[in-house]
């Protein structure tokens, strides 16, 4: 079992470029598959998610090039092997319920796809993607297969474009339609769409795929028909959690780190959220360089919210950068209910941190009065000390590594494949930074 032993207490100095999307490229993975051209892809991020996303896209059928360190991909799938997604990829991520979306338009045979998997952070039903491809024309029940539930959709007439409106601007229920929709007769419109940069990327890649579709006022999003594909060279976008998550990292360990690629329009709401606590940053033309200017200061109130709103998957991060500013400060999670899990283990290093199932926020939620808790205030300032830490899920991952960067002491974290699905070469990058972080492999006890 590989393990990160990192001593604190450094300040962080230097630059870093921060890698593609995983949030984008796994995506528009999978949207090729929507035909038989090829697409080749530049900025690809070398992680675990993606590696996992190959490795299901040629169970199918996918031919797949990657150059891992040119960073780029050739994608082509010429004809489907198998429609039936193995079992082995029903923990991994929530990648294969795209999978309905994107190839129900291309194959009357029936699209197999075991239980959706990924972090455990909360319940991520799929009722939203399931009535949106019903809405489509779609079959898709659930089945016992080989002793395992799986979803089972399948269409034996073409897709027909409607009017969709959901319920919630889910991310995956918004990509899962409209990859349906690009292959549907005539138009598609989806109301109370996800609008994150991921999504306009995707957006992006598919209107070059020759996918007539754009987006309208009101979290609307518009598709036609498609006639014909394309051949596609893209570029991925940078991953804005990334580039915040080293920003963060370099504030509070009172140290100045310019990120390369990060860009200023994807992350307005952090870049205020770091103004309102008194961090520092820099716009530049190819990037942000981040830094500390002074003693932090707390007392703020922030609420995660869907794109636009303050990204769920910064909230870690930045509790952790709250335990170093002085003064109480509200934090309300209203994307996922089970998102807190991580704090058990802050508080053992030192934070000061209550968690709340009351909504403390400006507006009540829809975990209102579920006895989630949901809420927390994190007082500050608190030193941390070095600990043994599990990681439980991805983005409790690099809060627990920035904690321990904070931290004089050494810690010592396990459970790297939660991080390594979305942070590249996160140990080296940080070393190049003045961290002193070192992965190592950790020896079993003899048994005797």
């Amino acid at each position: 079992m590989e393990i990160l032993r990192i001593k604190g207490g450094r300040p962080l100095e230097g630059k870093v470029k921060a890698a593609g999307a995983k949030n984008g490229i796994t995506k528009m993975l999978v949207a090729s598959l929507l035909s038989n051209k090829r697409s080749v892809f530049t900025n690809v991020p070398n992680i675990l998610e993606v590696e996992t996303t190959v490795a299901l896209l040629e169970e199918i059928g996918t031919e797949i090039e990657w150059d891992r360190d040119a960073q780029v991909m050739d994608v082509i799938t010429r004809e489907l092997k198998t429609t039936y997604i193995p079992k082995r990829f029903s923990g991994a991520n929530r990648i294969p319920i795209l999978l309905m979306g994107a190839l129900l338009g291309r194959t009357r045979e029936d699209i197999i796809v075991p239980m959706a998997g990924g972090c455990k952070i909360g319940k991520r039903p799929i009722d939203f993607h399931i009535a949106s491809l019903r809405k489509l024309g779609a079959s898709v029940e659930c089945r016992k297969i080989n002793n395992e539930i799986a979803y089972c959709a399948h269409t034996h007439d073409d897709l027909q474009g409607t009017l969709i409106e959901l319920p919630y601007p889910s991310v995956g229920a918004t990509e899962n339609t409209i990859l349906a929709a690009c292959n549907a007769r005539g138009t598609t419109v989806i109301k109370n769409a996800a609008i994150e940069p991921e999504i306009n990327d995707l957006i992006l890649y598919l209107q070059k795929l020759g996918v007539r579709i754009h987006v309208d006022v009101n979290r609307t999003i518009q598709i036609q028909e498609t006639k014909e594909y394309y051949e596609v060279t893209h570029r991925v976008l940078t991953d804005r959690i990334e580039a915040a998550s080293l920003g963060m990292a370099a504030i509070s360990t009172k140290g100045r780190v310019f990120v390369e690629g990060a860009e200023q329009a994807h992350m307005i709401i952090f870049l205020n959220k770091l103004r309102e606590i008194g961090a520092g940053f820099e716009i530049k033309s190819d990037g942000i360089e981040f830094f500390y200017k002074g003693p932090l200061k707390g007392g703020i109130h922030l609420e995660t919210d869907v794109h636009p709103g303050f990204l769920t998957d910064w909230q870690q991060p930045f509790v952790v950068l709250l335990t170093q500013a002085d003064g109480t400060s509200v934090i309300h999670e209203t994307v996922y209910e089970n998102r807190f899990g991580y704090t058990n283990m802050l508080k053992e290093m030192g934070a000061d941190i209550q968690l709340f199932t009351d909504c403390l926020g400006g507006r009540v939620c829809r975990f209102a009065s579920q006895n989630y808790h949901h809420s927390l205030l994190v007082k500050g300032p608190t030193p941390l000390t070095g600990k043994k830490i599990s990681v439980p899920d991805l983005r409790a991952g690099f809060a627990y590594v920035m904690a321990a960067l904070i931290a004089p002491e050494e810690s010592e974290i396990s459970g790297l494949p939660y991080l390594d699905r979305g942070y590249e070469n996160i140990d080296g990058k940080l070393r190049e930074l003045n961290a002193q972080i070192e992965r190592i492999q950790e020896k079993k006890p003899l048994l005797i």
